[in-house]
């Protein structure tokens, strides 16, 4: 019989709460919304909100991925050992961890607006489909991208009760890169999924990973450049994103030989481009607010 503790190691294994790069990577796109919509420094009460609801939202994300995936990631050298394949969580209880997750999140959303409110409904919509994209298309990723990137429409609306087209530009930045980052992360598991019928982007770009992704990541920072034009940033900004260029093409040389350790390892590096841009955008803010 599992112990208590060893419950919830479980659970923990099951949220990812023991492995938090995805609520960084989550959370950073989201802290730039915050502060690029209120110009400066958001209200504390939805930073609290939003902080708490992307944990919240990441490991209700993870819990469906689980359940959707029990029966492929015994095949998958990197998810052989997740609770749901060994036994230690059953599969109804994935599931209701999932809506009780949600109806945590959606609490927290009650206390925001009434568009804030509606957009959430689609961020659960996207949390929940993801898993299973990629029985049906070579894409999840860009699926997953929408799914990351829904926290900043939210977050521009909790804070300014309304959609500027500048919210969306950064919108789609966050899902080209989330996209690029995660092509990293399915090249880890390319040769795997491959012999079970999983599908990704990294089986679709193929032989041209390196090259697309690069693109990729040129693209993400034109768009980094434009969200500066738009929000009128200087040159602290700037530097930021000279940063994360610099780390993009760190990550393009560990990908070189697409060795399965170094493609992790590109991925676990955009935590730092992240939190490189979130540092950019609030020391930018700030000195105009001195000035």
């Amino acid at each position: 019989m599992p112990t208590s503790r060893s419950k919830l190691r479980a659970f923990a294994s099951l949220t990812r709460l023991d492995r938090p790069i995805g609520i960084y990577l989550v959370l950073w796109p989201t802290l730039w919304s915050l502060w690029l919509a209120a110009k400066g420094t958001p209200r504390v009460d939805l930073l609290v909100i939003f902080v708490v609801g992307v944990v919240l939202m990441r490991s209700a994300g993870c819990a469906i991925n689980d359940f959707a995936d029990r029966k492929v990631d015994g095949h998958v050298e990197r998810t052989r050992g997740r609770p749901l394949v060994t036994g230690e969580i059953k599969d109804w209880q994935a599931v209701l961890l999932f809506a009780v997750l949600c109806l945590a999140s959606f609490g927290l959303v009650l206390l925001t607006n009434r568009l804030t409110l509606l957009l959430s409904l689609g961020g659960v919509v996207l949390a929940a489909i993801y898993p299973f994209m990629k029985r049906h298309t070579h894409l999840p990723q860009v699926v997953l991208g929408a799914a990351f990137a829904w926290s900043v429409p939210m977050a521009f609306a909790a804070q300014t009760d309304s959609l500027p087209p500048t919210a969306w530009l950064v919108f789609t930045t966050v899902l080209l890169w989330t996209l690029c980052y995660d092509t990293f992360y399915a090249m880890v598991d390319r040769d795997d999924d491959l012999k079970i019928g999983v599908k990704s982007t990294a089986i679709l770009f193929g032989e041209q990973d390196r090259v697309i992704t690069a693109c990729l990541q040129f693209i993400v920072l034109f768009a980094m450049g434009m969200i500066g034009q738009r929000f009128e940033l200087h040159w602290i900004y700037k530097i930021s994103v000279g940063v994360a260029a610099c780390l993009f093409a760190y990550q393009q040389w560990l990908i070189r030989k697409r060795e399965r350790s170094a493609c992790f390892r590109a991925f676990l590096n955009n935590n730092w481009v992240g939190m490189v841009i979130f540092v950019g955008i609030a020391l930018d803010l700030s000195l105009i607010h001195a000035n």
